[in-house]
């Protein structure tokens, strides 16, 4: 399989644009900003996401229904989702539609208004999302291991906010969280499709390239101090779901890709990984169990998650703690790791 790097371009106004062609007939174009919820300061837990939601209500020139059908109609898809470091706003297109993918992505972007009557009830639709994850405990308990492990600190909270949060959000909190964020420097746009380098570019800078970026990028606070925990909450479930982790390398640590690689080995996507292996087909003990590795910019984490019945509990985690200890014991052979690799590869 051929291997192609995209190619990495940046506009006056220092927007930065990644640019790989396919030739797929559908193609992909995506912003994101740096600004997720990483970066909201105190009281305002959940307003990145509350903007992500917000983006689509309206422009200076578009009524939220005209933005919502501006793609629909011809059969693409626009969408955005929001992390702890980015809020990414993305549309998939056949190719024949580029401009109008541009056109709108730049409108909704920079010139969203966010009506007061939109706000408000979008307020009852984040409340209901909060609710159908505290209903879901395998999804839950990611976020509160995050917050026990990032304590007093705004990686440790849940991207959604709180209900009190979320109801308290203003216009004026999105437009100050909009003017801190969204200016080009702190910003990429991504395509990819079989549109030419030389069109994508055109449309890119029609535009996005009038926008001016008269602000410094912001830089997250930093973490530190970091403490072992043990947390046992008990809640009325009818499964026992487990959370073992720890601190990573981040984002740009050279060795973020052999922890890829280990966690993988532990207890990846595959069926042959030493976790389902040994918890699930040698003892039955877990329906699911997995393991998973967050990188963030200068930092990361990895778990291990399973779900079982109370009578295995403390034989699950027994399993655990001995696979956790043989892999860091006993290097992996030649033969162990270039089929580690390959595994990994296919899954890439």
């Amino acid at each position: 399989m051929e291997h192609k790097e995209p190619r990495v371009f940046e506009l006056a106004n220092g927007l930065r644009v990644s640019y790989l062609h396919t030739p797929s007939i559908v193609s992909h174009l995506g912003i994101s900003i740096l600004g997720g919820s990483r970066y909201e300061q105190e009281g305002e837990e959940g307003l990145a996401h509350f903007l992500e939601h917000c983006i689509f209500k309206g422009t200076k020139k578009r009524k939220a229904f005209h933005v919502l059908s501006r793609l629909d109609s011809v059969g693409a898809e626009l969408n955005a989702y929001t992390t702890k470091e980015e809020i990414c706003i993305y549309t998939s297109f056949s190719s024949e539609h580029l401009k109008r993918a541009t056109e709108l992505l730049s409108d909704i972007t920079f010139e969203s208004v966010f009506p007061e009557k939109e706000i408000e009830k979008e307020k009852e639709i984040i409340l209901d999302e909060i609710n159908s994850y505290l209903d879901s405990p395998g999804d839950k308990i990611f976020d509160d291991f995050e917050a026990y492990l990032f304590p007093n600190h705004s990686l440790g909270n849940n991207i959604l906010g709180t209900k009190d949060s979320v109801q308290s959000f203003t216009r004026d909190h999105l437009l100050n969280y909009v003017n801190r964020f969204f200016h080009p420097r702190n910003m990429v746009i991504s395509f990819v499709g079989n549109s030419s380098e030389k069109k994508v570019l055109n449309y890119i800078e029609r535009y996005f390239g009038s926008y001016r970026s008269n602000q410094e990028i912001i830089s997250p606070a930093p973490i530190r101090n970091y403490q072992p925990f043990q947390k046992s909450v008990q809640e009325a479930n009818y499964q026992v779901h487990v959370v073992v982790g720890g601190i990573a390398p981040g984002l740009n640590d050279p060795k973020r890709r052999v922890m890829t690689l280990l966690i993988n080995l532990l207890g990846g996507p595959a069926l042959n990984s030493r976790l389902v292996l040994s918890v699930r087909e040698k003892y039955g003990y877990s329906y699911n169990i997995e393991a998973s590795y967050t990188p963030y910019k200068e930092i990361g984490y990895w778990n291990i998650y399973a779900s079982t019945d109370q009578r295995f509990v403390s034989k699950t985690l027994k399993i655990i703690h001995r696979e956790l200890a043989k892999l860091a014991a006993v290097p992996l052979t030649p033969h162990q790791l270039r089929q580690a690799k390959t595994q990994l590869k296919g899954h890439i």
